[in-house]
């Protein structure tokens, strides 16, 4: 795995403020950033008020990376007290930085949120939780977060994901690594372009995983009109039920995505943007402290209106029943 630095995109000073000045407002108007259709309204409002500047730096993935970092905000590690103890205790902790991140991704694209997971929030906090410290999930910690597509197992995932470090004093990475940077040769990219194997849902979406209907097989890979694309979750992919071939050839994509990972290490006020379907994302394993020092991250996911990037099949698949809510549906 490289550490070589990510394409970083920085928001000006004026900028900056502008961003802080938007999101200090609506919290004073709302005194909260849990979500209200009030609230979204008030956001898509300032997010098109937002000068040219930001738009520019929020601009599409424009590079085979899949990624960028933008840089330029700030985060006062003091001011917005301790990294909670879990998503279920965070309410309204960092709440001026969860509408900043609403501003960003309404300016890329339209939020989402899923009714399953984190009571339905525009954005999460990503915080190391007791007892789950193993687990495939953001709340873990012990364990090497293996590369994956966001929400790979559902039809309506993010074309964006959006990771805001609000602390970060151990530099623990996020590793990601772009399909457009790998090598493969025609047969692997054929095999893995068939529908083969499930996605299932992973372990913070408790009804899902219980859902009754027939996982449906998906491609791995997916040519699109701008290039190879991927739906990628190793941890919840069942490749004992593949074919040899075709699980020598999931391995080997492994493996390359192993060859060209990077690993950001995030700092206060810096928003990782990555292109969920180019680039696989993870976690480096860290040890927990629980005293309120830990890695603390928002996310945000982001679809794309018009974006037309996957198999047309995807269409007619159920979900495993989850649904997400648009925050700027028509």
């Amino acid at each position: 795995m490289s550490t070589g630095a990510a394409p970083v995109r920085l928001l000006d000073a004026a900028s900056a403020a502008e961003l802080h000045r938007a999101a200090a407002k609506i919290l004073t108007e709302f005194g909260t950033s849990a979500t209200s259709p009030e609230l979204l309204a008030r956001v898509a409002g300032s997010a098109a008020d937002l000068s040219e500047p930001i738009r520019h730096q929020l601009r599409p993935v424009d590079t085979d990376d899949g990624l960028f970092v933008l840089r330029g905000l700030a985060v006062d590690d003091t001011g917005i007290g301790p990294t909670p103890a879990g998503w279920a205790t965070a309410g309204d902790s960092g709440a001026v930085h969860d509408i900043v991140m609403l501003l960003l991704a309404t300016v890329m694209g339209d939020p989402i949120a899923w009714q399953g997971q984190q009571n339905g929030r525009f954005v999460h906090n990503i915080v190391p939780a007791p007892g789950h410290e193993q687990e495939q999930t953001g709340a873990s910690s012990d364990v090497l977060l293996s590369p994956h597509t966001e929400d790979a197992f559902h039809p309506g995932r993010a074309h964006l994901l959006m990771l805001g470090c609000m602390r970060n004093h151990d530099h623990i990475a996020t590793t990601a690594a772009s399909i457009r940077k790998v090598r493969l040769d025609d047969a692997d990219l054929d095999t893995l372009a068939r529908p083969a194997l499930p996605i299932l849902p992973d372990d913070a979406y408790t009804e899902a995983r219980g859902f009754e209907g027939l996982p449906p097989d998906v491609p791995t890979l997916w040519r699109s009109a701008d290039g190879l694309t991927l739906r990628f979750d190793p941890a919840y992919t069942p490749l004992e039920r593949a074919t040899p071939g075709h699980r020598a050839a999931y391995r080997r994509l492994e493996a390359e995505l192993a060859r060209v990972s990077v690993a950001v290490s995030l700092a206060p006020g810096e928003v990782l943007v990555v292109d969920n379907d180019l680039v696989v994302h993870g976690r480096v394993p860290f040890k927990a402290r629980y005293d309120g020092t830990d890695r603390w991250l928002k996310r945000a996911s982001v679809r794309v209106p018009g974006r037309d990037t996957r198999p047309p099949a995807e269409a007619a698949e159920h979900g495993y029943g989850q649904a997400a809510v648009e925050a700027h549906a028509a």
